[in-house]
Order: C-alpha cells, then sequence, then structure tokens
C-alpha cells in the first residue's frame, strides 16, 4: 500500500468508526468530499486532508420548502428530507432552541438551511457577509464594510434560553446558509453557544452568517466544533463574544472554539471570515478533562479583531454593567472584557494558519497580550491522546497592534509535547507599550517555556524569515525554566526583529538555562541544544550573540522602503539595504513582504 492509499485508507476508517459511534444504520453512505494531500512546511507536517466545502460539493436537489414568519421551524427541520431546503422568510424573526437531527443522508443529499432571499441579494459563494445584509450599515468600534443599501435579507434566528442551534447527536449533512443571522436575546443571561453539538455530528457547513453576541452581556462562544467532524465555517462575520472580568460566571470566550472532548473531531476549515472574541478568537483546547485531538485543520484568510472599545481607557468604552462598587474600580459601573490572545493552541495537530489577519491584543488578564500562544496543556492522563499541539505552521499572517508576539509552552502539570513548529513570513508591527496595560513585561518578540522528557525528544522550532518589529521596552525573547533539559532542534534564522540588548531568561532550569550565564550567545547554547542562530538583523542588538548575525543600531539602517515608526509601513527592503539578498537562501532578510500582501489581499 502506498503513502496515498494509506492515508484514503485512514480516512475511510475514521468515518467507519464514526458511524459505529453514532449509530448510524449501515445504509448510510458516506463518499465523504475531502481533499487529500501529503506535504510538509519546514518541520511540520501540513493537514493531511482539506474540506471542500463549495454548493457544488454540498448538493441539495430535493425540494424547496418556504418556511414563513411564525411557522413552526422546528416542526420543518423535523420534516425535512435529505437533500431538501429550507428556506427561511427573508426579514422574519425566528425565535427558540432548534435541534438538527440525525438523519440518514449522504454527500449528495444535504439538508441546507438558509434565508429566502435569492442568491442575487446576496454576496457570491466566496464572497463574505456582513451586518448589512441582516440591515445594519456599520458597527461601533469595527472596520467598516462596503453597506450602501442596507437590507434586511437574512432570516434571524434568536436564542431561546439556549442555542438557537442544536447539532444532535448522528447529525449529519447540514448546511447552515447562506443569510442567516444567528443570535440571543438582550436579556443578561450567559449564554454559553449559539451553535454547538450536542454529540457526535459530521459534515457541518456554515456559510455566509451572522452570528454574535449582544454588546454589553456575555456569550461564551459562536461555533463550538467539538464533537464535529468535518466542518466548515467559511465567509461568515462572528462578532461580539465575551466575558466581563470579576462578575461573570464564564472567563474565556471565542469566536470559533474545539478540541474538547471525547468524541471523534477534527478536519476543520475555518475560512475568509470576520472572528471576533475577548479572550481567544480562536482556541482549540483549554478543558481540565483529556481530550481527542482534533487533526488536519486549516484557519486561512480570516480577520481576526478585538474592537479597541473594549481596552480601558480607550474612547468609547464597553463593558458589563457593574453595580458592585468593590470590583472594576478603574473602571466605574462596568466590568471590562477579560482579553487574552488573537489565537490559541491547546489540543491539536496539523494546523495551517495562512493569510489571515490578527488585530488589536493587550494585557492585563492573566496573560501578556500575545498574538499567538500555543500552550500544550491538554491533560495528562493521556487515555485519549499523547500529544498536545504537533506540526504547526504558521505563514504569510500579518499581526498588528498587540503587546506581545508569540509564546511557545508545555507548561505542567501536563508538559505533554509540543513541536514541529514552523514559523516563517509574519509580519508582526505595532508591537508597543499602548497595548500592554501597565504590563511592562509584556513585549516579547517570542516566548519559549519549559522543556519536558517528550518535548526534549521532538522540538524542531522553526523561525524564519519574519519580521518583527518592536517597541520599547522589549525583551526579544523569555527561556522560563527549561526543566528536563535544552530545547533541542530550535533554530531561528534569516529574520528582522527588533530587540533589546540582552535575552531575558526567568526562573532557574535545572539545565543551567539560567540569567546568570554572561552573554547572549552563553545563554542561548544553555538553553536550546542543538540551535542555530544565524543571519538575523537584530535592530538595536548589542554585546555578544551568536556569529552570523548582524546589529543594525536602528530601524533607519535597515533601509525598509517605509518604516513609519513600526506601524503600518512598507518593510520591503530598499535594493541599497546591507540586508538585501543576504539571508541563508539568498532572499531578503525578514518576511517575504510581497507574499504576505499577496495571501492577506482583501481578507480585511
Amino acid at each position: 500500500m502506498n503513502t496515498q492509499e494509506l492515508r484514503v485508507f485512514r480516512i475511510t476508517a475514521l468515518i467507519r468508526d464514526f458511524v459505529m459511534f453514532i449509530g448510524v444504520t449501515a445504509a448510510l453512505i458516506f463518499s465523504v468530499s475531502l481533499i487529500v494531500s501529503a506535504s510538509t512546511d519546514g518541520p511540520a507536517e501540513l493537514p493531511r486532508v482539506y474540506v471542500s466545502s463549495s454548493m457544488a460539493s454540498t448538493p441539495a436537489l430535493g425540494s424547496r420548502t418556504i418556511v414563513p414568519a411564525g411557522a413552526n421551524l422546528q416542526q420543518a427541520i423535523n420534516n425535512a428530507h435529505c437533500g431538501d431546503t429550507l428556506l427561511l422568510q427573508a426579514g422574519s424573526t425566528f425565535t427558540g432552541n432548534y435541534s438538527l437531527p440525525a438523519k440518514p443522508c449522504d454527500d449528495q443529499h444535504w439538508i441546507v438551511i438558509r434565508t429566502s432571499a435569492p442568491d442575487s441579494s446576496l454576496p457570491p459563494e466566496g464572497k463574505r457577509i456582513s451586518p448589512c445584509y441582516a440591515g445594519v450599515a456599520s458597527l461601533a468600534g469595527r472596520p467598516g464594510f462596503p453597506c450602501a443599501t442596507p437590507t434586511k435579507a437574512m432570516a434571524r434566528l434568536v436564542a431561546g434560553n439556549a442555542g438557537p442551534i442544536t447539532i444532535v447527536g448522528g447529525a449529519n449533512h447540514y448546511r447552515l446558509g447562506p443569510g442567516l443571522e444567528i443570535t440571543r436575546p438582550l436579556t443578561s443571561s450567559i449564554y454559553v453557544a449559539l451553535v454547538s453539538p450536542s454529540g457526535a455530528a459530521l459534515q457541518i457547513v456554515v456559510d455566509r452568517d451572522w452570528i454574535h453576541g449582544v454588546t454589553m452581556y456575555d456569550t461564551m462562544r459562536g461555533v463550538m466544533l467539538s464533537g464535529i467532524t468535518y466542518a466548515a465555517v467559511v465567509d461568515s462575520y462572528i462578532n461580539d463574544f465575551h466575558c466581563a472580568a470579576q462578575i461573570a460566571v464564564c472567563e474565556d470566550s471565542q469566536a470559533i472554539a474545539g478540541g474538547t472532548g471525547s468524541l471523534p473531531q477534527g478536519i476543520w476549515k475555518i475560512h475568509n471570515n470576520f472572528l471576533e472574541a475577548a479572550a481567544e478568537t480562536i482556541l482549540f483546547g483549554g478543558v481540565k478533562t483529556n481530550s481527542v485531538t482534533p487533526a488536519d485543520i486549516e484557519i486561512t484568510n480570516n480577520h481576526m479583531f478585538k474592537p479597541l472599545t473594549w481596552m480601558p481607557g480607550q474612547p468609547g468604552f464597553v463593558g458589563r454593567p457593574n453595580s458592585d462598587t468593590t470590583k472594576c474600580r478603574k473602571t466605574p459601573g462596568y466590568c471590562p472584557f477579560v482579553v487574552k490572545n488573537l489565537f490559541e493552541l491547546k489540543n491539536a495537530q496539523r494546523v495551517l494558519l495562512d493569510g489571515n489577519i490578527l488585530e488589536h491584543c493587550w494585557s492585563g488578564f492573566t496573560q501578556n497580550g500575545a498574538a499567538i500562544l500555543v500552550n500544550g496543556s491538554n491533560p495528562a492522563d493521556r487515555t485519549l491522546s499523547y500529544i498536545s499541539v504537533m506540526d504547526l505552521t504558521v505563514r504569510y499572517n500579518h499581526t498588528s497592534h498587540t503587546a506581545s508576539v508569540f509564546f511557545l509552552a508545555n507548561p505542567p502539570p501536563s508538559y505533554l509535547p509540543i513541536g514541529r513548529i514552523s514559523i516563517h513570513d509574519n509580519i508582526f508591527d505595532d508591537v508597543s507599550s499602548t497595548y500592554q496595560n501597565g504590563d511592562t513585561a509584556a513585549a516579547v518578540a517570542g516566548g519559549y517555556t519549559y522543556c519536558s522528557d517528550i518535548l526534549c525528544g521532538n522540538g524542531n522550532i522553526s523561525v524564519n524569515h519574519n519580521t518583527e518589529l518592536i517597541t520599547r521596552p522589549a525583551k526579544w525573547f523569555a527561556v522560563v525554566g527549561a526543566v528536563k533539559g535544552p530545547i533541542p532542534n530550535w533554530k531561528y534564522t534569516n529574520n528582522i526583529v527588533s530587540i533589546n540588548a540582552g535575552i531575558a531568561v526567568i526562573n532557574a532550569g535545572s539545565t543551567g538555562c539560567t540569567d546568570n550565564k554572561i552573554g547572549n550567545a552563553a545563554k542561548l547554547a544553555a538553553c536550546f541544544s542543538p540551535y542555530a542562530m544565524t543571519h538575523n538583523a537584530l535592530i538595536g542588538g548589542s554585546g555578544t550573540w551568536p556569529a552570523g548575525n548582524y546589529l543594525p543600531a536602528s530601524a533607519v539602517a535597515v533601509q525598509f522602503v517605509n518604516y513609519n515608526n513600526a506601524n503600518g509601513g512598507d518593510y520591503r527592503l530598499r535594493t541599497t539595504s546591507p540586508y538585501h539578498n543576504a539571508s541563508t537562501d539568498g532572499k531578503d532578510l525578514g518576511a517575504d513582504i510581497n507574499a504576505v500582501n499577496s495571501h492577506t489581499n482583501g481578507v480585511r
């Protein structure tokens, strides 16, 4: 059996196991719409399987039934046959908790639930929808979206005491959208998730929908993927997910979450969405019980965003109303929403983060405002998974307006391994004190923490061809307690990065990875082995560094086309730059700016 046949066999086995798990009849046929691939990007293996989520890949050629305002939507869903389309009357509101039941559908017979508005009144397939199609011309604090004439082309689903959409165990082959507004009532109740499964589900697509919480009250997440195998969230607008500090029962909030629980899950596509949540825009993992590790996940061309109106002290600040004068004293009458990171992984494998724009993250809520956090903490009983985060590729993204860049860690008590990580051709700019919220330790170009016996056997972290522009105060990176040995197979090459005089080693590692070493080169040798650090332009650097690196005194010496004070500049190098064609592969140092611009074109 060759490699390609083996992967197809594994996919077939996955679907077979899923069908046996949910008890769907043997007559059910899954000719799954998957694209099988096999390749690597540096040390990381890319997703082996990709989701094909187009309308052509989810045919529904049966009857088309209009569901008018005031009709019993649940009864219409229950009565729908595989291959049918339910057309919810545009401009109407359906309030309740709606369940998507298990039916014997297959890849040629999907059930579509969408607006009755014609396709001509919606964005075409492959274009992102916006609240404009629900009659909303703009949202305060968010980027503008094209909306010459607001129209109520969407059908509105409002949660009752939960939901509004629950995907029942065994449910399969449902397409939600285009043209649904999925939300919750304007009350002080906390809603856990607006779209979520109650058991193992298969083949779910969310397409061109507006999924949102409410301005001041807490909604934990938009779409929960845990328990779903083969899922896509595409061309949608997902916003207003947050939990208030000190006074809310919830703490973390996400636009999209997954990677928790013991049900089968994975093979996910998150493409071309506007995504907004306070704690983590996207989070996979994060529960205190051992979980199945989802694999084969592509996250492409999304705009991940936090409105600055959530940041205390900013004009137009928005928080949750608070009458307890002993709490949230810095924001009288309101408690701010808990903000942590823009993208976080705690439990996932073969993840591709490509061509996204990530904006706004600040310190102040137990974390340092990192744009990207890998925190390998899937609990360590290891009955379901022996890994936490492996095979992560981060490429061609543009991250701006944050307190820090990224952290990679496998903290106690689990110490489950992270490794085979490739971070290349990314722009990180406007990393500044504006977003530190009083946390002077926040600005870090990269944090690498811990090293368990398992991690030390994997490692393989490559940070190559990135442009990381940080204003003072800053730490180039921090190594926190490499307790079981130096982090192995670490490469930091061909980057342009703003640094301070030296690296910071926090806490004493048992391997000698401590701050008492003299000189940066000695600290690196104690904390990483084997390692390579060469052909980097370390702006503002001084002292002893490994041979082969460059120490430009300032950004002016780098000769960017337009530095623009490290905020929205043109970071291509002039042909007169000493770092033009100076990398180990003959290219310019730093990110391939043209490639980043190409991959992120049209995302914002």
